[in-house]
C-alpha cells in the first residue's frame, strides 16, 4: 500500500514536472514569436519611411520637370507623412491588449529601470514618460504607431549633425563675411530679442486661458521663455531653395542664410540656459537676478567652449590630413573626415557643450582648411556625400513631422495658446528685423533696403530645428502643450510662407537672374573709382569695402600664418615668420607651396584687402587711399603692365583672382568719399 502511493506520489510529481517543462516551453516559444513580430515592426517602420522618402523624390523631380515652384520638398513630405500617418492612426487595428496598472505609493521618486518578478521570472521595463491620470486609459495600444514614434535622441544624434555641418561645410564665405557684422547682429542680439518677446507675450497668453479656464495644469514663465527660445529657430530652407533656383540677390540670400545658420545654434544655447535658470528660495520659477547671471554665463560658456571644440577638431582633420599621405588613399580620406566631422557633434554632447554649435564651426573650419588638403577624388566625395545625407535627414524630419501630427500620443491643442503663438511669432520677428536693420544701416554702407526687410521679415519659417527642440521634451503639459504648437506652425510658414516666396519677390521688386559672382549697383556712399583697370579692380574695391571690420583684421593673420600652417596653400612661413624662426617655419611649411607654381586657390573665397593697399603708384613713390607714401615693390614693364610682387601673386593666387590679368590703361586714383551713414 505504502508502494503505492509512493508510486502514485512519483507520478504526480512527474506530471507537475512535465507539465511546467511544457509551460515553459510554451512561454519561450510566444517570447520568440513576439521578437520575431517585434523584428517584422521595425522593419515595416523603416520601410514606411525609406517609401516616404522615395515618393518625396519622385515627386520633386515631377515639380521640377514642371517648374512648379508654389510647393517645396520639405511641405511635400510634410504631406506624404500626413497621409501615412493617418493610416497608421485609424487604418490599424490595436495588437496588444490593455496595460494593468499597479501602484508604488510607497517610492517617492521615479526609476529609469524595472525589474519586475513574475513568478519567479524577472522582466525588465523602462521608463518611457508620465501620462496624466485622465489619460490613463488611453495609452497607445497599436505597436505599429508605438514603432514609427522615435525616441528623441534619434534626432538630435543622428539626423541633426549632417544637416547642420553641411550648412557649414558648403558656405559661400564671400558674400557671407561681406555681411558678417550684420548676420552676427541678427543671429545673436536678434535671436534674444525675438525669444524674450514672444516668452513675454506667451506669459500674458498663459494667463488669459488661466482666467478663462482653458489651462488645465502648470503653466511657469519660464516655460514660456523656453517656447520663445525654441520657436525663435528659423530654418528658411524653402525660400533659400527658391532663391537659389531663381538665382535671387546674392546679399539678401547672404544675410537669410547666415542668419539661419548661427540662429539655429543660438536657439539651442538659449533653450539650454534657461533650462539652467533655478532661483533659490521656494519658488523655483520666481526672477532671480543671481540665477539670471548665472544662465547668461552658462550661455557664454556653452556657445564659447562649443565653438572651440568644434575649431579644434577641424584644426586637428587639416593637421592629419596636411602631414600624412592619406591622399594616395582617398577612400580612407574620406572615411576619416567623415568620422572626425560626425565625431565632433558626439565629442560636445559628451562634454556639455552643444554639438550643433559644435558641428557648424567643424564644419567652416573644414571647408577653409581642411579641404584644401584633400585629393580630387576627396574633395568631391565629402561634398557629395554631406550633400545626400543633409537631403535625406532633413526630408526625413519633415516626413516624421507629418506623421507626428496623428502618431504622437500626447498631442495638447490649445486654441488660445495657438493663435496666441502665431501673434506673438509675428511681433517677435518684427521686433527682431526692423530696428536692428535701422540700426545696422547706420554703419553699413550698403544699406539694407526696405524690400530686403520685408523679404526678411517674410521668410522666418520654423523647420527642422523647431521641432527638434520641442520634441526633445516632452513630459509635461506644458512641453506637450508648446509641442503641438509647433508642430502646427512648422506646417502653416513651410506650406503658406515657402509657397508664397515667389509671389512676394515679384510684389517686392526683388532681383532675380544675378550673377553669384556680381556684385550689388554701386551706391553713392562707396568709394568711386575715377579712372581704372576694369570692372575687375572696382569690384575689389568695392569688396575691400564692404567686407565686415573683423574679418579684414583676422583675415591677414590667417593668410600669412595659419593657412601655411593648415594647409598646403598659402606663402611660405619662411617669408612670414621672423627670421629666427626659419627652422619651425621649414618643417610647418608643406614642400607643395615650394613645388607648385600654381597655389591651391579657394573656389568660393574673396580678394580682400586693407586700407593701405589702395594707392597710386609714381616710379619707386606709393600714394595710399589715406595719404600715406613710401617704397613699393610693383613695377610696371615695358608694355604698360603691372608686374607684381611674389608675395603679392601668392596673396591673388589663394583668394581665387589670381587667373585675370590687369593692365593698366592710365592712372588709377581712388578717393574715399565722406560716409553718409
Amino acid at each position: 500500500m505504502e508502494l503505492l502511493l509512493l508510486l502514485l506520489g512519483l507520478g504526480r510529481a512527474g506530471g507537475l514536472r512535465a507539465g511546467e517543462r511544457s509551460s515553459s516551453a510554451l512561454e519561450e516559444l510566444a517570447t520568440e514569436q513576439e521578437a520575431e513580430e517585434s523584428h517584422r515592426q521595425d522593419s515595416v517602420s523603416l520601410l514606411t519611411f525609406i517609401l516616404l522618402l522615395t515618393l518625396t523624390i519622385l515627386t520633386i523631380w515631377l515639380f521640377k520637370h514642371r517648374r512648379v515652384r508654389f510647393l517645396h520638398e520639405t511641405g511635400l513630405a510634410m504631406i506624404y507623412g500626413l497621409i501615412v500617418g493617418v493610416i497608421l492612426r485609424y487604418g490599424t487595428p490595436s495588437t496588444s491588449g490593455h496595460d494593468k496598472p499597479f501602484s508604488c505609493s510607497q517610492e517617492n521618486k521615479l526609476f529609469t529601470t524595472l525589474l519586475i518578478n513574475v513568478s519567479g521570472k524577472f522582466f525588465e521595463y523602462t521608463l518611457k514618460g508620465e501620462i496624466s491620470p485622465g489619460k490613463i486609459h488611453n495609452v497607445e495600444q497599436n505597436d505599429m504607431l508605438r514603432k514609427v514614434t522615435f525616441d528623441p535622441e534619434v534626432f538630435f544624434n543622428i539626423l541633426l549633425p549632417p544637416i547642420i555641418f553641411h550648412a557649414g561645410y558648403s558656405l559661400k564665405k564671400r558674400h557671407f563675411f561681406r555681411n558678417l557684422g550684420s548676420i552676427l547682429a541678427y543671429a545673436f542680439l536678434g535671436t534674444a530679442v525675438s525669444c524674450f518677446i514672444i516668452g513675454n507675450l506667451m506669459y500674458g497668453v498663459v494667463k488669459l486661458m488661466k482666467l478663462v479656464g482653458q489651462l488645465s495644469d502648470k503653466f511657469y514663465y519660464t516655460d514660456c521663455l523656453l517656447f520663445g527660445a525654441i520657436i525663435s529657430a528659423t530654418d528658411p530652407v524653402t525660400v533659400l531653395a527658391i532663391f537659389n533656383e531663381l538665382h535671387a540677390d546674392v546679399d539678401l540670400y547672404a544675410l537669410l542664410f547666415g542668419e539661419s545658420v548661427l540662429n539655429d545654434a543660438v536657439a539651442i544655447v538659449l533653450s539650454s540656459s534657461i533650462v539652467a535658470y533655478q532661483p533659490t528660495g521656494e519658488n523655483t520659477h520666481a526672477f532671480d537676478a543671481a540665477a539670471f547671471f548665472k544662465s547668461v554665463g552658462v550661455f557664454l560658456g556653452i556657445f564659447s567652449g562649443s565653438f572651440m571644440m568644434g575649431a579644434v577638431t577641424g584644426v586637428v582633420t587639416a593637421l592629419v590630413t596636411k602631414f600624412t599621405k592619406l591622399h594616395c588613399f582617398p577612400l580612407l580620406e574620406t572615411a576619416l573626415f567623415f568620422l572626425m566631422s560626425w565625431s565632433t557633434f558626439l565629442l560636445a554632447e559628451a562634454c556639455g557643450f552643444t554639438g550643433v554649435v559644435a558641428v557648424l564651426f567643424c564644419g567652416i573650419t573644414q571647408a577653409h582648411y581642411t579641404y584644401n588638403n584633400l585629393s580630387v577624388e576627396s574633395r568631391s566625395r565629402t561634398k557629395q556625400l554631406f550633400e545626400v545625407l543633409h537631403f535625406l535627414a532633413e526630408n526625413f524630419i519633415f516626413s516624421y513631422m507629418g506623421l507626428a501630427l496623428f502618431t504622437f500620443q500626447k498631442h495638447i491643442f490649445s486654441p488660445v495658446f495657438i493663435i496666441g503663438a502665431f501673434i506673438a511669432i509675428f511681433l517677435g520677428r518684427a521686433a527682431h528685423i526692423y530696428p536692428l536693420s535701422f540700426l545696422l544701416n547706420l554703419g553699413r554702407r550698403h544699406k539694407i533696403s526696405w524690400n530686403f526687410q520685408h523679404m526678411m521679415m517674410f521668410a522666418g519659417l520654423r523647420g527642422a530645428m523647431a521641432f527638434a527642440l520641442a520634441i526633445r521634451d516632452t513630459a509635461t503639459y506644458s512641453h506637450q502643450m508648446m509641442f503641438s504648437t509647433t508642430l502646427l506652425i512648422v506646417f502653416f510658414t513651410v506650406w503658406v510662407v515657402g509657397g508664397g516666396t515667389t509671389p512676394m519677390l515679384s510684389w517686392l521688386n526683388i532681383r532675380v537672374g544675378v550673377d553669384p559672382d556680381q556684385d550689388p549697383p554701386p551706391s553713392n556712399d562707396s568709394f568711386q573709382v575715377l579712372q581704372g583697370d576694369g570692372p575687375d579692380s572696382e569690384r575689389r574695391n568695392r569688396t575691400k569695402q564692404e567686407s565686415a571690420w573683423l574679418f579684414r583684421l583676422w583675415y591677414s593673420f590667417d593668410h600669412n600664418y595659419l593657412k601655411p600652417i593648415l594647409t598646403h596653400s598659402g606663402p611660405p612661413l619662411t617669408t612670414t615668420l621672423p627670421s629666427w624662426c626659419g627652422l619651425i617655419a621649414r618643417c610647418l611649411t608643406s614642400p607643395q607651396v615650394y613645388d607648385n607654381q600654381e597655389q591651391l586657390r579657394e573656389e568660393d573665397s574673396d580678394f580682400i584687402l586693407n586700407d593701405g593697399d589702395l594707392a597710386v603708384t609714381y616710379g619707386d613713390t606709393t600714394i595710399t587711399a589715406n595719404g600715406s607714401s613710401g617704397s613699393h615693390t610693383v613695377t610696371t614693364s615695358l608694355d604698360g603692365r603691372r608686374t607684381k610682387s611674389s608675395s603679392e601673386e601668392a596673396l591673388e593666387r589663394d583668394l581665387g583672382t589670381g587667373d585675370h590679368e590687369v593692365t593698366s590703361r592710365g592712372t588709377r586714383l581712388v578717393f574715399p568719399l565722406e560716409d553718409n551713414a
